[in-house]
């Protein structure tokens, strides 16, 4: 079997985010003990399901893993490494909220065998972290990436949030450059989307806040970008920048191997409540109810609460829309032809013509991608290939 990419859902934090809508929930510690025996006994069925699969990436996301104590930690990758073979050079990311933190927490990771660490910053101003809901302040947030990198981290991933209401440019430049100081491997800039019955969604409603302003957020991109650039980070998807030399796949070399799996449209198992897994053209979902998991996982009984087959034609179409997202290298027409057995040229002759008469994307003699002028429109290049 080729190697499998593994998602670990983690939905515990200290606090919910009011901007948040994952599949999380804070004030949930009576359960960390259930939910993580629940898990552990998840992971080693679905390794029964694939005995001995290598696995080449994993990422424990949430939530915030790192509210789970050292020994649930333990737990989780004891039943990993009975279950699955964890390739030599697997790529093992672990989010972390700097606020969830400290250095014996970071020790414990790099035995466990995490390589990567995704935290959660989101800014360097304390104003805008306390509008954001978040449990740490600046400093707070300087010090935990100091102590990852004490504690040997050498690939680590900073996000950063922009396009807050009112968003001052020169705070959000003050954020970049503190974060671009840090050096640390990877960053991810995320624009703040006001997500449906959330606590945002209401201040917005309501007129406590404004509304975030598109415009706003545009310029602010832009900025990041111009900054990134300079600073000597790779542009290689639209919301993620890398350090390190271009591979020969012509990514760099602190590219997110995890996060690469999505945009190539690969398989990839999700566990734990609210998961997404896609496999043998089938995706599925898992119960967002930890309880309702729980209880499924302890009764032996399935834990899927929606599945659909993805036929040929909608598998295309998303291998299209999610390889554009990757701005340099966007879609091979060789790597597209040895899946599909056909010219995506001939298959998608007229959306390519009307995109690139649109200027939304442009087409060399080895690939397809967006044009560097419509990273911002890409929405409008994505929904072009759907059914």
């Amino acid at each position: 079997m080729k190697p499998l990419a593994l998602y670990l859902h983690i939905p515990f934090c200290q606090r919910k985010c009011p901007y948040c809508d994952f599949n999380t929930y804070a004030g949930q510690e009576q359960r960390y003990d259930a939910y993580v025996q629940a898990l552990s006994t998840d992971i080693r069925r679905a390794g029964q399901q694939r005995p001995r699969t290598g696995v080449s990436s994993i990422f424990l996301g949430g939530g915030t893993p790192t509210v789970l104590a050292p020994e649930h930690l333990q737990t989780l990758f004891t039943a990993l490494r009975e279950s699955f073979t964890l390739l030599p050079d697997a790529e093992i990311t672990s989010e972390a909220n700097p606020g969830t933190v400290d250095q014996s927490r970071f020790q414990t990771l790099r035995e466990l065998g995490v390589n990567r660490l995704s935290m959660g910053v989101q800014s360097f101003v304390d104003e805008e972290l306390r509008f954001l809901g978040r449990i740490h302040n600046a400093q707070q947030a300087m010090r935990a990436f100091q102590m990852a990198r004490r504690s040997g981290f050498q690939n680590i991933n900073l996000d950063l949030m922009f396009g807050l209401p009112d968003q001052q440019p020169e705070l959000w430049r003050y954020s970049l450059r503190q974060a671009i100081a840090l050096q640390p491997e990877h960053l991810s800039l995320y624009s703040l989307i006001v997500e449906p019955n959330t606590p945002l969604a209401a201040w917005v409603t309501s007129g406590r806040v404004s509304d975030p302003d598109p415009d706003l957020a545009a310029d602010l991109y832009e900025m990041a970008a111009d900054m990134l650039d300079v600073a000597g980070y790779h542009a290689y998807e639209i919301s993620n920048w890398a350090q390190g030399p271009l591979q020969d796949d012509g990514l760099p070399a602190y590219a997110c191997r995890h996060n690469l799996v999505y945009w190539r449209n690969a398989s990839y198992l999700g566990l734990g409540p609210g998961a997404h897994s896609y496999e043998d053209n089938r995706r599925w979902s898992t119960i967002g109810d930890v309880a309702a998991y729980v209880d499924a996982v302890r009764a032996q009984k399935p834990t899927t609460d929606m599945m659909e087959e993805i036929d040929r034609r909608l598998e295309m179409g998303e291998t299209m829309m999610l390889g554009l997202r990757l701005v340099e290298v966007g879609v091979e027409f060789a790597a597209f032809a040895r899946r599909f057995g056909v010219d995506l040229r001939t298959e998608f002759a007229r959306e390519l013509a009307d995109l690139s008469a649109r200027g939304l994307i442009e087409i060399t003699e080895q690939r397809v991608r967006l044009h560097p002028q419509a990273r911002l429109l890409g929405n409008e290049a994505f929904a072009a290939f759907l059914p």
